[in-house]
């Protein structure tokens, strides 16, 4: 089997960071692979400069083209020369209506849905509910115990410059509710010291950074939009939230003041997180979904 990966992305964001876990858990298993990318991701991953004739020239000796975002889809879609197309779809937006979206969204043989509710997106644009399969985020699993809620406690969010990330909102409920707010540009290295984790975004297709939070034990709070309910499952493994200060507020007041509730939600989020979040778990799904594809393929 022979995947050629393409990713567009200049930042190691979180499709980024999920393309190249898979990159590096499908070389472990002895996949043949060639990865077209840029920025941060060519550096870490010893690819090649993505382009467009890169992408014809393997495309020629590809089994799988698979597309990690939407530029790369489109790319895929123009240059794949026969070569079946794998498409990642990670992000909750509507897909776009007109002649030319709906010529590249026919091309893939198979959409991976980072969750059920980007599975719906695609399927409401015409996707064919048999093209679209869901492969959730993973995380590299580790062992965690909850730490008790400090007196004054921490509170860590994502670095980010999207407006659409809720930075602002969060530092108003940190205020109303009393709270440190950081934001953390290394999750691996501030989840630890974290009281709590507070996720807000105005569209999300799953988030893996929540994934990653649970993965440490950590209390979460998060936004109650798109495919952040099958991340959280609200009163199980965290507190979902409207976009609201005193909405998000009292919810970090809950788990404050209730440190049997934060327990019960950090050792929940944990268990869920080792269940059905790890990076093995999506390395394999997304290994039976090419499986799945080049069955379905004819031989040239």
């Amino acid at each position: 089997m022979r995947v050629v990966h393409l990713d567009s992305g200049l930042d190691l964001r979180g499709g980024q960071r999920q393309a190249l876990l898979l990159f590096e858990g499908l070389a472990q298993l002895g996949v043949e692979q060639t990865f077209l990318c840029r920025g941060e991701l060519l550096r870490r991953s010893g690819g090649t400069e993505l382009s467009a004739m890169a992408v014809w020239r393997a495309a020629k000796e590809a089994d799988i083209l698979h597309a990690h975002d939407a530029r790369s889809h489109t790319l895929a879609a123009s240059f794949a020369q026969g070569a079946p197309i794998v498409v990642s779809r990670r992000v909750a937006f509507p897909v776009k209506d007109g002649p030319l979206s709906r010529w590249k969204y026919r091309r893939p043989s198979l959409y991976l849905a980072v969750s059920e509710f980007v599975r719906q997106r695609l399927i409401e644009a015409g996707v064919d509910p048999a093209r679209v399969t869901v492969v959730p985020d993973g995380v590299a699993p580790r062992e965690a115990e909850f730490r008790p809620v400090a007196d004054k406690p921490l509170v860590v969010i994502p670095a980010s410059d999207d407006p659409l990330k809720g930075v602002a909102l969060a530092r108003e409920a940190c205020r109303l509710a009393g709270l440190e707010l950081v934001r953390s540009r290394d999750l691996d290295a501030d989840l630890p010291r974290a009281d709590l984790f507070l996720y807000l975004t105005e569209n999300e297709g799953l988030g893996s950074a929540i994934l990653l939070a649970g993965m440490f034990a950590k209390p979460i709070v998060a936004s109650s939009t798109g495919g952040v309910p099958e991340a959280v499952l609200d009163g199980e493994t965290g507190l979902l939230t409207d976009n609201d200060p005193g909405a998000v507020a009292a919810a970090l007041g809950r788990l404050r003041h209730d440190p049997a509730l934060a327990r019960r939600l950090a050792e929940a989020a944990h268990a869920r997180a080792l269940a059905e979040f790890t990076s093995d778990k999506m390395i394999a799904r997304t290994l039976e979904a090419y499986r799945r594809v080049l069955s379905a393929t004819p031989s040239p």
